[in-house]
């Protein structure tokens, strides 16, 4: 049961994240985009460059944990991309709110299965 709903977990933040990611760069370049984008999140995005290399972030982790590769890095690299998308539509933007508990939910279970490999990094005295 734990190896199914790892790999359910990992198949869909990864699914997620590429869709988004991909879905972002029809907004940048000023095509219709295949999911409906929120404006409180593309004000945030004032600066096209930070939106840009956002959405690069959220495409090559998404390819990393669909492919089952690098997946301790693929979760580094999210961390901040996942607690924004929490926190705006926490205190922004309620209507993809459920969407974003999910993604916690996922993401914190898959951090969770994956934490001996974050364990060195919470060392009080890391050794040479």
């Amino acid at each position: 049961m734990n190896k199914v709903l790892l790999h359910l977990s990992r198949t869909l933040l990864g699914f997620i994240f590429l869709i988004a990611g991909l879905n972002g760069y029809f907004v940048i370049f000023d095509f219709e985009p295949f999911i409906a984008t929120s404006p409180e999140a593309m004000a945030l995005f004032k600066f096209e460059y930070l939106l840009i290399f956002e959405k690069f972030l959220e495409i090559v982790c998404g390819v990393l944990l669909l492919s089952n590769r690098f997946v301790p890095l693929a979760l580094a690299i999210l961390s901040p991309i996942v607690a924004n998308i929490f926190l705006l539509h926490l205190f922004l933007d309620h209507s993809l709110l459920v969407l974003a508990v999910i993604l916690v939910i996922m993401y914190s279970y898959l951090l969770f299965c994956y934490r001996k490999s974050f364990k060195s990094i919470l060392e009080k005295k890391p050794s040479h």
